[in-house]
């Protein structure tokens, strides 16, 4: 055995794929192999035109946001070039197991340094297949609240009341709690108070239960809910629930907040507030402390 060949360190692993696509043998193209890659890629690109046609069709047919059928039909066309280019390199008798292979490491390599990148793609996709919510709807996700103004593939941005433009990451809005209030038509108002024990609670109810009925954007059916809620310390609290159009919500909420003070004062009904009643009380002293 020659002792300098014996020495000579084995390639292996990465150096193999690299090695394989290196000692391709460029002299062995020939006119046949030319023109048959020629002709593989002219009908790949034929097929893979027809093919996004097709998927067109069926992306307009589905229900689903723009920023979604965009993401599938790239995501569709770049694996059919990637096929076609394959073809066409085996044609040409490029040694396309070991680019297949390589290439597979580059991929795992590149996700493993853009992992959050990835997980906001894949929240995005989420929320772009699911729907929890749409462009214009005001929600609730995470800490923040607003109307959604555009579902991207990476960010989500919300408007809120107090015109601040908000971008939360895709992969923190999936995680937690969705709360969508413009999902349905109606909405329920809820108001809570509380009166004084001596008010007689007939005369509370019939109070609130005027003062929602009378309210021009309120529903009569389903009928309007005034209850005693919890007899506290100082006072009995009151629940009252009423339905209206979701878009009408927060002009009800207020207009019977504003009318419940008025309200009460003409019916007579104090509305109380947490105190303590403090009891003085008198020491007496004793016969023998009164001697001395």
């Amino acid at each position: 055995m020659d002792p300098v060949a014996s020495d000579a360190p084995e390639l292996g692993g990465a150096e193999d794929l690299f090695q394989n696509i290196l000692n391709f043998d460029v002299a062995g193209y020939t006119l046949e192999k030319v023109f048959v890659a020629v002709v593989a890629a002219v009908l790949c690109l034929l097929v893979i035109k027809i093919l996004l046609k097709l998927a067109d069709r069926a992306l307009r047919r589905v229900h689903l946001e723009d920023t979604l059928k965009r993401l599938v039909r790239g995501g569709l066309k770049a694996v059919l070039l990637f096929v076609g280019i394959i073809v066409v390199l085996s044609c040409l008798g490029v040694p396309v197991t070991s680019l297949i292979a390589l290439l597979s490491v580059i991929g795992l390599a590149v996700s493993l340094a853009v992992q959050n990148f990835l997980s906001n793609v894949a929240g995005g996709l989420q929320l772009l297949v699911s729907q929890p919510f749409k462009a214009g709807d005001y929600v609730e996700a995470g800490d923040c609240a607003g109307t959604v103004q555009e579902i991207g593939l990476f960010y989500t941005k919300l408007h809120t009341v107090d015109n601040k433009l908000v971008q939360l990451p895709n992969s923190t809005i999936v995680s937690q709690n969705i709360v969508n209030y413009s999902s349905e038509d109606r909405r329920q108002v809820e108001l809570r108070v509380t009166a004084s024990y001596d008010a007689p609670p007939e005369l509370v109810r019939k109070v609130l239960r005027e003062l929602v009925t009378a309210h021009p954007l309120t529903y009569d059916e389903p009928e309007p809910l005034v209850h005693v809620r919890s007899y506290g310390d100082s006072a009995i609290e009151y629940l009252t629930r009423v339905w209206c159009d979701n878009e009408n919500y927060w002009t009800v909420y207020f207009d019977l907040m504003d009318g419940l003070k008025p309200a009460f004062d003409q019916a007579g009904i104090e509305m109380t507030y947490p105190h303590v009643n403090v009891h003085m009380m008198r020491e007496t002293k004793t016969e023998e402390e009164e001697s001395t």
